[in-house]
């Protein structure tokens, strides 16, 4: 995106299956609708499973324009989506999270598991260093992300962790709110750079 584009995008980072708990679902569509009503668009995963497709056909049923990244081989287990404006095939998953990370002006993770947990550290991690001043915000669906706020907030208090670090993760329970914070502070793609 470049300077002056008034459009925002906002990476979203979930899981590829639903979960057991509705709230998962209801939270993605959630995000997916506010975008649209943002006039915000959204960068994901490309697949049309889970969690992931929930935010993507809301995002599009709304009228956000919708990038979806996916490697060739998961894109050949014919879980890339089909019904997005815009999908990215890449050779592996750093070329997936550095596509993500060059078209997006934020970060939200949503509930997900490990590859959602490496997909929100890296990118906090590069926050954590100075690479990037692009929000990151987590959306802690009934408790999902309790565990992790401890551990974070334990790494701070062990000394193994700037304090820092818990200032630069937008925490919320609330789909709409934390979409709003994360898209009201977002910098524009060049606002910091890695590599």
């Amino acid at each position: 995106m470049s300077i002056g584009d008034e459009r925002r995008r906002l990476a979203v980072y979930c899981a590829s299956r639903l979960g057991g708990r509705p709230a998962f679902a209801a939270a993605a569509t959630a995000v997916g609708d506010h975008l649209a009503r943002r006039g915000a668009d959204l960068v994901y995963g490309g697949a049309h499973v889970g969690l992931m497709g929930r935010v993507a056909d809301a995002a599009v049923a709304g009228g956000s324009h919708v990038i979806g990244v996916i490697t060739d081989e998961l894109g050949d287990r014919e879980i890339a989506h089909e019904g997005i404006h815009d999908l990215r095939r890449v050779m592996d998953m750093p070329a997936r999270k550095r596509a993500m990370y060059d078209e997006a002006d934020a970060f939200l993770a949503l509930p997900g598991g490990v590859g959602t947990m490496e997909e929100l550290f890296e990118i906090l991690c590069w926050a954590y260093l100075g690479l990037h001043h692009k929000p990151v915000g987590l959306l802690n669906v009934e408790g999902y992300y309790d565990h992790l706020l401890a551990f974070l907030a334990g790494s701070v208090d062990e000394g193994l962790c700037k304090p820092s670090v818990l200032g630069m993760l937008a925490v919320d329970t609330e789909p709409v709110r934390l979409v709003d914070r994360l898209l009201d502070d977002a910098t524009t793609a060049n606002g910091g750079n890695i590599g």
